[in-house]
């Protein structure tokens, strides 16, 4: 689904990726980990075409990748679930699930008027494809919980035909039990055949549902593969000390 090839990425004097190589394939989830500052916001802006890398070759699906711009990424299949989820608070779910991209109809067959009830059910359906169960679908969303608005956030990836989700800390500042049901959404994702991004911080999601890991440090890889092949102390030490895992 996802190929980098020794993708760099400067500023200036500054190199913030150095031969960066990754491989996804769709059904995955790749736990992308780092301290603050190893390259993982600069990594995730290039795979969701806000930023261009300064050399190397990106392919997606198979064809490559040469336009860099946030809605070309997403027309391809790229979502991405920022920390702040990007939801507008005032509305309910289905007015976020098609946020910008809104349906019409048609009234009198003159006035062109947002077609609430249809998208409302589009929203549901998406909703229950993830087995997600919200207790008032016309709710703003500003009034629900951390797990309720990720739920929401995942749901809106999942109705636009998502085939690569990137998700920046999804468990950030929610409930035990609100923990969990993300972590089972992000394994129906994957059951779906959507590649996973997963950028975490919590070591024990990483054990839970991740089928690979990558460690960055000062912009390269310090450590890959699947979790069962590191333990968490070999992982920290990568991420403090890069590739080796010592000074």
């Amino acid at each position: 689904m996802l190929r980098l090839h020794d993708v760099h990425r400067r500023f200036g004097a500054i190199e913030a990726l150095r031969s960066i190589n990754l491989t996804l394939n769709s059904g995955e989830v790749l736990a992308l980990l780092g301290d603050n500052g190893a390259g993982k916001s600069t990594l995730i802006k290039i795979i969701a075409g806000a930023m261009a890398p300064s050399s190397g070759t990106i392919q997606f699906a198979g064809a490559a990748v040469t336009r860099f711009d946030p809605r070309y990424a997403r027309s391809l299949g790229i979502e991405t679930i920022y920390q702040d989820l990007a939801l507008a608070e005032n509305l309910d779910a289905s007015a976020n699930i098609f946020l910008g991209r809104e349906q019409h109809r048609r009234m009198f067959g003159l006035l062109p008027v947002l077609a609430r009830s249809s998208m409302r059910r589009a929203a549901i359906a998406a909703l229950e494809s993830l087995d997600i169960h919200l207790p008032d679908i016309t709710q703003p969303v500003g009034g629900m919980s951390g797990g309720q608005r990720q739920a929401v956030a995942i749901a809106r990836s999942v109705y636009w035909k998502a085939r690569l989700v990137i998700m920046d800390e999804p468990t950030a500042a929610v409930g035990v039990s609100e923990h969990e049901a993300i972590l089972k959404l992000i394994e129906r994702l994957a059951e779906t055949g959507v590649a996973v991004i997963l950028i975490t911080h919590t070591m024990a999601d990483v054990w839970r549902v991740a089928t690979r890991m990558m460690v960055l440090t000062r912009g390269a890889v310090a450590l890959e593969g699947e979790p069962g092949m590191h333990d968490e102390q070999t992982v920290v030490a990568a991420m403090l000390f890069g590739r080796g895992g010592a000074k």
